[in-house]
């Protein structure tokens, strides 16, 4: 069952870097919404709401519900920016959706049967995940939260792609033409062997006389030159 996420802003007059500044100070997340048709108007949220709605992945992936006083807005999130070291959020882009107009989003991939696939429960492979999410396209109604992809009959060596995610009705991988590039990897089970790190220098073994020494008496030497050009 989808979560409902309904997220209340306020409008905001002033632009700017400036603005934005005071905003966050103020403990507000500056943010745009636009589509549809329409045009873009500028909103700010509660950092604090946000950051808790943040913590459900479904949030990335979900038709939200943008309340603004009496009037309610269907989006979804196209761009979050956060602050490099602070549990910050500096900025969001929310795109308007209307019922009839497909919609591009990047849904996350859950892995299933990883512990039981024959890669590793027989062979002791070890699942690598080549993809963590994937854009696809789709009406608002037909938004997945999440694509499952099964790994339990995987073997060694083995690979999945692409075209081997299982699409729910009226949801397509975006661009996906099968058996060319863009049916990229997406999971494969292989053995991580381990490189031995071979070391630059062996214990016990002699230094080159003269190297350091070579070095430090040529700079001494055009000290001395420089210093002789001077006195002459």
């Amino acid at each position: 069952m989808k979560d409902n996420f309904d997220l209340i802003a306020e409008l905001r007059e002033d632009q700017g870097k400036g603005a934005s500044r005071r905003l966050r100070h103020k403990g507000k997340v500056p943010a745009i919404i636009y589509g549809a048709g329409r045009p873009p108007r500028s909103l700010m949220f509660d950092q604090n709401k946000v950051l808790k709605k943040l913590e459900n992945e479904s949030f990335y992936s979900s038709i939200l519900n943008i309340k603004v006083g009496e009037k309610s807005q269907a989006a979804i999130i196209k761009d979050l920016q956060r602050h490099p070291s602070k549990h910050m959020i500096m900025h969001m882009d929310f795109q308007r959706i209307v019922d009839d107009i497909e919609i591009k989003m990047n849904v996350p991939l859950h892995f299933l049967g990883e512990d039981i696939a024959p890669g590793v429960k027989l062979d002791g492979g070890s699942v690598s995940h080549l993809m963590n999410d994937v854009e696809i396209t789709c009406l608002p109604k037909d938004l997945p939260e999440y694509l499952e992809v099964d790994v339990s009959e995987l073997k060694l060596d083995a690979m999945l792609y692409l075209s081997d995610i299982k699409l729910p009705s009226g949801v397509e991988i975006l661009g996906l033409v099968p058996g060319e590039e863009s049916d990229q990897g997406i999971v494969s089970i292989h053995v991580i062997k381990e490189i031995p790190i071979e070391e630059d220098i062996i214990e016990g073994a002699e230094v080159p006389v003269g190297e350091e020494g070579e070095a430090e008496d040529n700079q001494s030497a055009e000290e001395g030159s420089s210093e002789e050009s001077k006195d002459g």
